[in-house]
């Protein structure tokens, strides 16, 4: 008699709580990057509640006997709910309300610095910070900034006023501040909800921009970014390869583990410009045509001499010239800009490396990646696999 089969042992699914607010781009990037994560590995079975920002953590999680919990633990409550289920935890919040958690967050210090990059190279020497006193990201974000545009100029802080919630005179207040700020001015907002509120107030004032006041945000929320007056130019967290990360954590956690509660920073992958920052406040005209044509044609394989057909100077005065107001030659900015689309391409396409050297004038990809890995410390297929969460 043939022998009897056993069947095969189906592995329960893991039970995971996701304590993630459904309201906002950065929160909805968390979680795409999760279900990436349960795509390649086991899968898992979700518990989520539509939900905003802050709400109160959801009646079922009371009595839940699940497996681990991923939260935004950005209030008290939230805090006291998922300390007293005692289940593996991995914390996505900047909050800090459970220290004895691991937390995955986005690197401030990298967002401060490619905001700073980004205003300095177009020409700014007045700064200004528009905050939100309630994240600890956001007074990060500001001392981060402050460093990075020191040696070029002064930051102006908006603050708030002390009636907390009185959105009619925190309007009035940042009406003010925009008005009396000196011109021209670039100024970084701590999320992209702040950077249309500046906005909002420099239309009510009467000012022009990016003409007077240039304005950049953090997120990258396409719909809203893109709804506002004008266009909101916006650093992009990888909130994607944030929530693989947070994912990655809590499978080790419930597998028995030990994971170290310290924080998991992932860096942004950019800025996403737009009409809001798309200006040159420099005075120099020659320079300010240098600028727009690199930026323009970097990707087309210029080179120097192209750059000064464009212009009545000779090498050394254009180098002298563009190295005094942007820190680096023409040469290393069509470089930079170069880079720059080679990042976003590997972050954003799945194309082949030889496509890409294509499209951001290398001749040899060979080049392209010895370079890359140089100003980068990471070959192009090691920065695609982070930025991608893979």
């Amino acid at each position: 008699m043939p022998a009897l089969q056993r069947k095969p042992t189906v592995a329960r699914r893991r039970q995971v709580a996701l304590l993630i607010e459904t309201s906002n781009a950065y929160a909805r990037g968390l979680l795409q990057g999760i279900v990436h994560y349960i795509r390649e590995h086991r899968p898992w079975s979700f518990h989520l509640m539509e939900q905003g920002r802050g709400d109160d953590p959801p009646a079922w999680l009371e009595n839940w006997h699940g497996d681990g919990i991923i939260a935004r633990i950005e209030t008290p409550r939230i805090a006291r709910a998922v300390r007293k289920a005692g289940l593996p935890t991995v914390d996505v919040s900047a909050a800090r309300l459970v220290p004895e958690l691991p937390w995955v967050e986005t690197d401030d210090a990298e967002i401060a610095r490619l905001a700073a990059e980004h205003l300095l190279e177009r020409g700014f020497k007045r700064f200004g910070f528009c905050g939100d006193d309630r994240f600890n990201w956001s007074a990060w974000r500001q001392g981060q900034f402050r460093t990075r545009i020191a040696a070029a100029g002064a930051l102006h802080v908006f603050e708030a006023p002390a009636a907390a919630g009185d959105v009619a005179a925190e309007a009035a207040a940042l009406r003010r501040w925009v008005t009396a700020l000196p011109k021209p001015i670039g100024i970084f907002a701590c999320y992209d909800i702040r950077g249309q509120q500046v906005l909002d107030a420099c239309r009510s004032a009467g000012l022009a921009v990016p003409g007077e006041v240039a304005v950049l945000g953090v997120d990258n929320d396409a719909l809203l970014c893109d709804l506002a007056a004008p266009p909101l130019s916006s650093v992009i967290p990888n909130t994607h390869r944030t929530g693989y990360e947070a994912a990655a954590l809590l499978d080790r956690m419930m597998a028995g583990k030990t994971v170290r509660p310290v924080a998991h920073l992932i860096p942004p992958i950019g800025v996403a410009a737009r009409q809001s920052t798309d200006v040159l406040a420099v005075d120099d005209r020659e320079i300010a045509r240098t600028v727009q044509f690199i930026r323009e044609h970097a990707c087309e394989g210029i080179n120097v001499g192209d750059v000064l057909g464009t212009v009545p100077l000779s090498r050394r005065v254009l180098e002298a010239r563009f190295k005094q107001l942007f820190g680096r030659t023409p040469r290393e900015e069509i470089l930079h800009v170069r880079l720059e689309r080679v990042r976003q391409l590997l972050t954003e396409t799945d194309l082949a490396l030889y496509q890409i050297a294509d499209r951001t004038g290398f001749e040899h990809v060979e080049y392209l990646s010895v370079l890359f890995k140089r100003e980068t410390g990471q070959t192009p297929s090691e920065f695609r696999a982070a930025a991608q969460g893979r």
